[in-house]
C-alpha cells in the first residue's frame, strides 16, 4: 500500500532558477520556499560602450534539467540584458524552460483609443513570443495579475502563458486580521471590480466610478455601503496613487471605520508612495490603516523598507508552486 501511494504522489521537478539582479532577494525566497529549487546564477556586465557581456555560469550542467529565469522589466534599460538571456536559456538543451515576470509592466497600454495609439502591451507581447522553443516545447511564461486577462491573446501559439494570481496572499493576510469578520471589498473603478470580483465572493462589496462635474473628474460610490466597515480598496496596480488616495476619502466620508489597499504591483514612480505614508498624511483621516502589495516590483519594496501603512506580501512561494505547473 505504502508503494502505491508512493507512486501515486506527483515528485517534484527540480528546477534551476536563474534571476536578474534585482530579484536576487525573491529569488532566495523562492528557493527557500521549496527543496525542489536550486538557484543558478549569471554575470550581469557591461562592455565600455554599455552594451552587455553576460555570461551564463554552469551552462553545461544544466543540459538536460528543467530551468526557469526569474525576470523583472522595470525600466526599458534593463530588458534588452535579460531578453539576451531568456532568449539563451532555452537553446542549452534544457528539458523545459519557464518565464517568471511578475509584472508585465505595459499591460495598462493594450489598447489603441485613437488611430496613432501604439500599443505596447502587445508589442511585448509578441517579443516574448519569439522566445526559442526548448527540447520540452514551448517556453511557459507566468505573470501574476496582468491588467487585462484578454491580453493573453498578445501571446503567440510558441509559448504558454500563465496567469497566476495574488489574491490568496490578500486572503490570507485578511483572515488574520482582528476585524476579519467586518471587511468590506471595494473596487476603484467597474475595471477593477470585473477583474478580482469573482475571487472575493465572500465579502461584500463597494465599486467606485469617476464622474464627469463641470471641467472635474471625481470619484464617487457607485454601489454598496462602507459605512462601520474595515474598507479594502484591491486593484492590480498602482501609479502616482490619486485615484486611490481619492477613494480613501469618499470612503471614509460615507463612514468607513478604516480604509486599507491591496494591489499587486506597487509601480509608484517618482517615489510617488510617499504620499501614502503615515508621516506625510494629513491626519488619521487621511490615512490607509494598511497597505499590502507584493515584491512583484523589487525596486518599490527596498525604497517603502516596509514603512507604515505599507506590508510586503511576498510571492515567493507562489512562485515555487507555479515552477511545479
Amino acid at each position: 500500500m505504502e508503494v502505491v501511494v508512493a507512486k501515486q504522489q506527483k515528485a517534484k521537478k527540480q528546477i534551476n532558477l536563474f534571476y536578474c539582479s534585482e530579484c536576487e532577494e525573491l529569488a532566495l525566497k523562492v528557493a527557500a520556499s521549496s527543496d525542489a529549487i536550486q538557484l543558478q546564477s549569471i554575470n550581469w556586465r557591461s562592455f565600455d560602450d554599455g552594451f552587455p557581456n553576460l555570461f551564463i555560469n554552469n551552462a553545461h550542467d544544466i543540459q538536460g534539467q528543467h530551468v526557469a529565469f526569474l525576470a523583472s522589466f522595470s525600466s526599458p534599460s534593463v530588458i534588452f540584458e535579460q531578453i539576451s538571456v531568456i532568449f539563451a536559456l532555452p537553446k542549452l538543451f534544457v528539458a523545459s524552460f519557464t518565464l517568471v515576470l511578475p509584472f508585465f509592466p505595459t499591460g495598462s497600454f493594450e489598447r489603441v483609443e485613437e488611430e496613432g495609439d501604439v500599443a505596447t502591451a502587445f508589442t511585448l507581447a509578441r517579443i516574448l513570443s519569439m522566445i526559442p522553443r526548448s527540447r520540452g516545447g514551448p517556453t511557459s511564461v507566468v505573470i501574476y495579475d496582468i491588467h487585462a486577462l484578454q491580453e493573453r491573446f498578445y501571446f503567440g501559439d510558441d509559448v504558454l502563458p500563465c496567469f497566476e494570481t495574488g489574491i490568496p496572499l490578500l486572503l490570507q493576510r485578511l483572515r488574520q486580521l482582528p476585524d476579519a469578520d467586518n471587511i468590506t471589498i471595494a473596487f476603484p473603478d467597474d475595471g477593477a471590480w470585473k477583474r478580482f470580483h469573482k475571487l472575493l465572493l465572500n465579502f461584500p462589496m463597494v465599486v467606485c466610478a469617476k464622474v464627469r462635474e463641470g471641467d472635474k473628474r471625481i470619484v464617487r460610490i457607485k454601489e454598496g455601503n462602507p459605512e462601520g466597515r474595515h474598507v479594502v480598496i484591491v486593484d492590480d496596480l498602482v501609479q502616482s496613487g490619486g485615484t486611490l488616495r481619492e477613494c480613501q476619502k469618499v470612503l471614509a466620508a460615507h463612514g468607513a471605520a478604516k480604509v486599507s489597499a491591496y494591489v499587486t504591483h506597487a509601480v509608484f514612480p517618482k517615489q510617488s508612495y510617499e504620499h501614502f505614508t503615515h508621516t506625510n498624511s494629513a491626519g488619521p483621516a487621511d490615512q490607509f490603516a494598511y497597505f499590502w502589495i507584493t515584491d512583484s516590483c523589487p525596486q518599490t519594496v527596498r525604497a517603502i523598507n516596509q514603512q507604515p501603512p505599507f506590508e510586503v506580501l511576498s510571492l515567493a512561494g507562489s512562485i515555487a508552486d507555479a515552477l511545479q505547473i
